[in-house]
């Protein structure tokens, strides 16, 4: 009877094992093409990249697009177990666990064509009004440095046709969002401005999983096992290119 008593125990286990991992995880994040957004294929790359490693793990998962404040309080909330798409930043760490990096994001200034700007320390940024999307985040320093002249926009569109119009003098973005989004600008936008060269800053992209998930350690181990794993095998290299990166 023991025996029995401690085989069917063993099944139980198993079975709400499995059952767990039959659950779907609750993906969020914001609009952020060409990285993140539910009108392009799969969702985007960075969709892409996290639903693959999350289901080679063993989870299955569906994605939700909400604003990026509804987002991180859902993640805090528990209402939604993984942040597809976020940079670190140590106060997150109160609401959930990171994973290791899967990208790298390179914030990029663009001026107007014929500037002769040249950027090597933000002080030589002090002259120009620098337009910026609200509530992102660039970098610590540039987003500390009171002597900036930042005047907040909606959206990267909304910024470089300001840049366009001579309305500022600089803005900025991650470079394949700025370039995703310089195509679908008119001809005389795109010809009016330009990527400087060296970066402002160079940002780890990672999942943020929830606190509120019991199983946040497991779900993060495995995200990271099998990112690792698609790198050794191709598969991730082939998805960038996919995605034009």
């Amino acid at each position: 009877m023991a025996a029995l008593l401690r085989v069917l125990a063993l099944l139980g286990l198993l079975l709400a094992f499995s059952t767990a991992q039959a659950e779907k995880l609750r993906l969020v994040a914001d609009s952020w093409p060409p990285f993140a957004d539910s009108g392009m294929p799969g969702g985007g790359l960075a969709t892409v990249i996290v639903t693959t490693a999350l289901q080679r793990a063993g989870f299955a998962s569906e994605f939700e697009q909400v604003p990026w404040a509804r987002a991180m309080l859902g993640v805090e909330e528990g209402r939604y177990d993984v942040l597809i798409n976020a940079w670190f930043n140590e106060s997150r760490t109160r609401i959930g666990q990171f994973s290791t990096s899967y990208l790298t994001n390179r914030i990029r200034l663009l001026k107007r064509k014929g500037d002769a700007l040249r950027f090597n320390t933000l002080s030589d940024l002090y002259p120009y009004s620098i337009a910026i999307v609200r509530d992102y985040t660039y970098s610590p320093a540039f987003d500390a440095d009171q002597q900036l002249q930042k005047v907040p926009v909606r959206s990267f569109s909304g910024a470089v046709r300001m840049l366009a119009a001579g309305r500022v003098g600089l803005t900025l973005d991650d470079e394949y969002v700025a370039r995703y989004f310089l195509q679908r600008e008119s001809r005389s936008v795109r010809d009016a401005v330009e990527l400087i060269d060296k970066p402002l800053s160079e940002n780890s992209l990672h999942i943020l999983v929830s606190l509120k998930n019991p199983r946040h350690r497991q779900i993060v181990a495995g995200f990271d096992r099998a990112i690792a794993e698609m790198k050794a095998d191709g598969s991730y290299e082939r998805l960038l290119k996919h995605y034009g990166f």
